[in-house]
């Protein structure tokens, strides 16, 4: 028999008591009674509520099928071969109590954080879902590549974790279950950017990649690689979303699909006492009315749900798949696809290149969330009365505009006033950022370098050469005449554009079927722009830009001035705005080139951009805040933060 090490023993030496303990919560015994060390994965607490609490599907049948009754099915993760680690995020680690090092020395650690091995006390598990895609019922959809590996419990909470890119469920339609290294990185690195931002959301701990292997035609072009297989692990405390409760939907009036529990009713009413339980025990402790208590429940998701969108809004995020099931119950950003943050402000601005009407546009955003609340408000029907729902319902959109402006004050730095013409003055601002093509997020960030009236001012300076000097910091950031032209170009052919608004006149049946008046109002607008900018040039375009600028700035500080009045210590009132500026609007965002380039090198095998990425994120949003780290900088600059 090959020697595997002393068996344990009587000592003689007295160990202090917490050493015992450490000893004794880092060892197991084998099959043969031997002495064996475990890891910090090994030792993690599981504890499976959501499995126990919720019906799960009793049949093992492997392949594709409708989930009946049920909210999880067993599953068997996948193995890959040769996984490794592309990079961790210590941060996410740490919510389950673990060391990034450690589990990056772990030689069993890409294993376990990619389902190809089990740790001890994981249940993997399929979670049963439907959804209305692009505003229609697609009916079961689910984890199709995503795993529930359990839940872990320790002093900061209790965290669902999965593991995404797995291998093939029952709910995996006709795909393979397998995920690829380019959107594994896209969402580690947005889930964790995201949360430096302080932006809710779903965690991403670890990416993993593999020599397995499947083919995937990114462009659809006909020309499809063989891509290796990664694996991307998610943390959150729940990933239930307003799909959850669409498997008991009735036969839809429009697509006639239904839900896969159709008619369950009593799962529908455990689901709610579950969710409430877990995530919401305030609304569960005061209300003991169940009506009330689920009317509340919907409150409070809606209230989240327009805190996040008004979020996303003040940092330019747009998520290009707002379908229900990619809703959080809990108000988190969840699942992170085809997503982009704006660099030149553009209301109409979309990541989504399947989306072609612009349904789920940067502007859309709030009104789509409110649509998506409607119907998760039909999916709770009858444990949530229609007419209390239609009732909250009416509350979001002045929630949201709450959230927004307050969260837009602050990017401005109006914090001792709240006046009505607030709105108008940022609407002005985003109007000039658009018309002349200013990027998002470093315009905002060089707001607070524009001086309050009174501050650092010199006796020879005039108020046109200090709204000047603004206005040339501001030009910094707008975009030249040839970007606006490229910007400003129609997606749609002439001809193609010609076509079709005559269809709208000879036969408005036909061409409601085939585009809609939205997207040519777009396209015509863009097409009036192209027009303009062609008999434009550069010189002319900055001296309107130039004129623009000047014109808001000056608007800008006579509110400044009135931050001011009745303040008895001035200085401070500026400091505290800079502070709080420079706080709120971020140095850095992931741009779509910085998460293109540390995708292409780690294809190469190169994973040190998405470890610089994740690494200089927290530098950058969670240290270089301060009033002296002013400029706008982009990824590329990272190496230049002070310590």
């Amino acid at each position: 028999m090959a020697y595997l090490g002393p068996r344990l023993g009587p000592s003689r030496v007295l160990l202090p008591a917490v050493s015992v303990f450490r000893l004794l919560g880092s060892v197991g015994m084998d099959v043969m009674g031997l002495a064996v060390s475990r890891s910090a994965l090994e030792r993690l607490d599981f504890d499976n509520v959501a499995l126990k609490k919720l019906p799960l599907d009793s049949s093992d049948e492997p392949g594709v099928r409708q989930v009946k009754g049920a909210c999880f099915s067993r599953v068997k993760p996948t193995p890959l071969t040769k996984p490794r680690f592309v990079a961790v995020s210590h941060e996410a680690l740490a919510l389950l109590g673990l060391d990034g090092e450690e589990v990056q020395n772990d030689p069993l650690g890409p294993e376990y954080l990619s389902g190809s091995r089990v740790m001890p006390g994981s249940e993997p598990a399929a979670h049963c879902y439907c959804g209305h895609q692009f505003g229609q019922f697609a009916g079961q959809l689910g984890d199709g590549a995503a795993c529930y590996l359990g839940e872990v419990k320790n002093p900061s909470g209790r965290w669902e974790i999965q593991v995404k890119g797995a291998g093939l469920t029952p709910f995996s339609r006709q795909a393979d279950g397998r995920k690829v290294l380019r959107s594994s990185i896209r969402e580690f690195l947005c889930s964790e950017v995201m949360f430096f931002l302080g932006v809710p959301t779903t965690r991403a701990g670890s990416v993993v990649t593999s020599d397995s292997r499947v083919v995937r035609d990114v462009y659809y072009s006909g020309n499809p690689l063989n891509e290796r297989c990664s694996v991307v692990l998610r943390i959150a405390p729940t990933f239930l979303r307003f799909g959850s409760f669409e498997i008991f939907k009735q036969p839809d009036e429009f697509t006639g699909r239904r839900g896969p529990s159709c008619g369950r009713d009593d799962i529908r009413g455990q689901m709610m006492d579950y969710v409430i339980e877990m995530f919401y025990p305030e609304i569960q402790q005061n209300h003991p009315d169940r009506v009330e208590r689920n009317v509340a429940f919907f409150r409070e998701v809606m209230v989240r749900t327009a805190r996040l969108v008004a979020q996303w809004q003040c940092v330019g995020f747009c998520h290009g798949v707002l379908n229900t099931d990619n809703m959080s119950i809990l108000g988190l950003t969840l699942d992170y696809g085809p997503y982009g943050f704006m660099d030149r402000f553009d209301p109409d601005f979309i990541c989504n290149a399947s989306d072609n009407s612009g349904r789920y546009s940067y502007k859309a955003q709030p009104a789509i969330c409110r649509w998506n609340l409607v119907k998760l408000a039909e999916a709770l029907d009858p444990e949530l009365p229609p007419d209390r729902a239609e009732a909250v319902v009416d509350e979001y959109l002045d929630l949201y505009n709450g959230f927004y402006l307050d969260n837009m004050r602050k990017k401005l730095g109006l914090l001792t006033k709240n006046e009505p013409e607030d709105e108008m003055l940022i609407t002005e601002l985003l109007q000039t950022m658009h018309d002349t093509g200013a990027d998002f997020t470093n315009t905002f960030r060089s707001l607070s370098q524009i001086s309050c009236p009174g501050e650092g001012e010199t006796e020879t300076e005039t108020e046109e050469d200090i709204v000047k000097k603004a206005s040339d910091l501001l030009l910094e950031q707008c975009a030249s005449l040839e970007e606006l032209k490229a910007a400003n170009k129609p997606s749609m052919d002439p001809r193609e554009l010609a076509m079709l608004l005559s269809m709208a006149q000879s036969n408005p049946a036909l061409f409601q079927m085939i585009s809609d008046r939205a997207t040519i109002a777009r396209q015509l607008d863009r097409l009036g722009k192209l027009k303009d900018l062609m008999e434009t040039s550069q010189e002319e375009l900055k001296t309107k830009q130039a004129e623009d600028w000047s014109r808001w700035i000056a608007r800008y500080r006579k509110r400044l001035a009135r931050e001011l009045e009745g303040q008895s210590d001035a200085a401070a009132v500026r400091e505290e705005r800079v502070r709080v500026m420079d706080s709120t609007n971020p140095r850095v965002i992931l741009r779509n080139y910085i998460a293109q380039n540390a995708i292409e090198a780690a294809e190469n095998g190169d994973f040190s951009e998405v470890r610089a990425s994740i690494h200089h994120s927290l530098v950058f949003l969670t240290h270089c805040s301060s009033p002296q780290n002013k400029k706008p900088t982009h990824f590329s600059s990272f190496a230049f933060c002070p310590s």
